[in-house]
């Protein structure tokens, strides 16, 4: 078996996990000493966030130089170190690839806007007239450049200039950047918005009913894509024993085997966005700002479709919280009264299905969203959509706005790792990049480490079963009771082997019965976040967000 099928992943955001030089921004350094920590929990693999120079002007996800770390986070020799001492503690660097676009400060882009014989020029795309494409953050994704009269493609920031995938050029530059990371050891990729790689180079106008600055079906899934991926397998992913995770927004559950279908030889897995669009009005003029009440019976429905669509064809990733995503106990759940039962509810739910689970950095502890005025928060994406849907066109109100921000911002997951309850939450000495969140005296790795019954030891159980439980690794997943729309219930099932997973979704107390194939007195308690259990029969009454996993092996 692939060694990532049996792996959990932990995502560092590196410039909130541990500054260790006292400039108020996390490092690499950082991450080297906090390993022990890592390897406590019980993870196999660190993704990191970008951490090669640049600018910033997307945290990262705009690159100078491919193949030099970030000032601000230290030198290569601090990265070849972390590689290093994580794989003394059998923990495996999965690297972050940006290669839908750069920073329009790295060498390439410099010398493909000097002139259009520049033999660079044809890195990028550069168009006489601009169609009605949208920028993912906001505005036209067009911009003039005045010097030689055209416009280039950024389907991100105008300082995140899109890459011409069309000229192998290119592509054999990328090919050689991976190759010199994985030759220091790096044991795989995270590739960032992959599915945006191909371009249909005839640049169709959307509808013009889809609004000022459409994003849709063009932004996604070019019709080179795949001949592309194939490449980079060919090319440098067989040559290693190595994990991949593409970044597929816009991918479908039958389009999802196109990347990781094992024959195919391309990616092994990718992140999918449909469960967590599930509170966004499709098709709003107001993009992801626009939001709605979860239907638990959607995310289900959703959670199941993925499951069955790639059982023994492809392979999941299982995610609820990552650097673009908020803390799922605010979002979805109770993060007050319940925040410790909630967290392991939603962390119960994830693991015990089939695919890799990603767990983000301060979801093992329970961190919480930040109620921040806009002028604290640091996101390109949430100001440069306030700016644009509240300041100049009045779509919305600030309440509004602030409201959702509050909910989905991407600054939620980016505050700062609350280490313990010193000033700056023993995250750095001086005053950090972006505000503490301010429960973070309650909330802190010193305290969870304290209590035997805290999230983190919950996790770690959770990561152990794993390991050692193949039916979790293997075994199909069919739901139970699909209508009911408080409770979150499902059967792994191999052979005469049987896990069932019941949660209660929400802050009442719900009464469940499980229909007689199920024959409760067979089972035996795996794990639950409740000590104690309302169970006569195959009735179960359930405690606020309770959940509870039986066996019957």
């Amino acid at each position: 078996m692939e060694w990532w099928k049996k792996s959990v992943v932990y995502q560092v955001y590196p410039r909130s996990f541990k500054d260790t030089n006292n400039d108020g921004m996390g490092d690499i350094n950082g991450v080297t000493e906090k390993l022990d920590y890592l390897s406590e929990l019980g993870i196999d693999v660190i993704w990191l966030s970008p951490v090669y120079e640049s600018p910033q002007d997307d945290n990262g996800y705009d690159i100078s130089d491919y193949r030099k770390i970030w000032s601000s986070f230290g030198i290569n020799e601090d990265m070849y170190r972390l590689i290093d001492e994580a794989h003394k503690r059998n923990i495996k660097i999965v690297m972050d690839l940006v290669a839908n676009h750069t920073s329009d400060e790295h060498k390439w882009f410099e010398e493909s806007k000097k002139s259009k014989d520049n033999p660079y020029r044809d890195y990028y795309f550069w168009r006489d007239e601009k169609n009605n494409w949208g920028s993912y953050f906001s505005g036209t994704a067009w911009e003039y450049d005045e010097n030689t009269e055209q416009y280039y493609l950024h389907l991100f920031s105008k300082k995140q200039p899109d890459l011409n995938w069309e000229n192998p050029v290119v592509r054999n530059e990328i090919w050689d950047m991976m190759k010199f990371w994985m030759d220091k050891g790096v044991d795989g990729w995270r590739l960032d918005v992959i599915s945006s790689i191909s371009k249909y180079t005839d640049f169709p106008d959307y509808d013009e009913s889809m609004g000022e600055y459409p994003i849709g079906k063009y932004h996604a899934n070019g019709p080179r894509l795949h001949e592309y991926l194939h490449e980079m397998n060919k090319e440098v992913l067989s040559k290693y024993d190595c994990m991949t995770v593409g970044e597929a927004p816009g991918s479908t559950v039958e389009n999802a085997l196109l990347f990781c279908d094992k024959d195919r030889e391309e990616l092994d897995m990718i992140f999918t966005f449909d469960h967590m669009d599930l509170d966004k009005k499709e098709g709003s003029k107001l993009g992801k700002w626009d939001l709605k009440e979860l239907k638990l019976t959607d995310l289900k429905e959703c959670m199941e479709n993925w499951q069955h669509g790639l059982h023994e064809k492809g392979w999941n990733s299982l995610y609820f919280e990552n650097h673009d995503q908020a803390r799922v106990i605010s979002r979805w759940g109770n993060d007050k009264e319940y925040r410790v039962e909630c967290a392991k509810m939603f962390a119960t739910i994830l693991h015990f299905m089939q695919g890799t689970p990603y767990i983000y950095q301060g979801e093992e502890i329970g961190m919480v969203n930040s109620d921040y005025k806009i002028e604290e928060y640091d996101d390109i994406e949430m100001l440069n959509a306030y700016k644009d849907l509240v300041v100049d066109r009045k779509l919305m109100d600030k309440e509004t706005f602030m409201k959702a921000a509050h909910t989905i911002g991407r600054d939620n997951a980016r505050t700062p790792m609350q280490w313990d309850s010193s000033e700056y939450a023993g995250f750095s000495s001086v005053e950090p990049w972006l505000k503490v969140n301010p429960r973070y005296k309650e909330i802190n790795v010193e305290e969870a480490l304290k209590d035997k019954n805290s999230i983190f030891y919950y996790y770690k159980n959770l990561i152990e079963f794993r390991h050692k439980d193949d039916v979790i690794t293997n075994a199909g997943f069919e739901l139970i009771d699909r209508d009911n729309e408080s409770i979150f219930a499902y059967e792994r099932k191999e052979g005469e082997k049987s896990i069932i997973v019941i949660a209660n979704f929400y802050d009442k107390e719900e009464e469940f019965e499980l229909e007689e194939k199920y024959k409760l007195k067979d089972y035996n308690e795996y794990i639950s976040n409740y000590k104690e259990h309302n169970i006569e029969g195959n009735k179960i009454i359930l405690k606020p967000f309770e959940v509870i996993v039986m066996k019957n092996y």
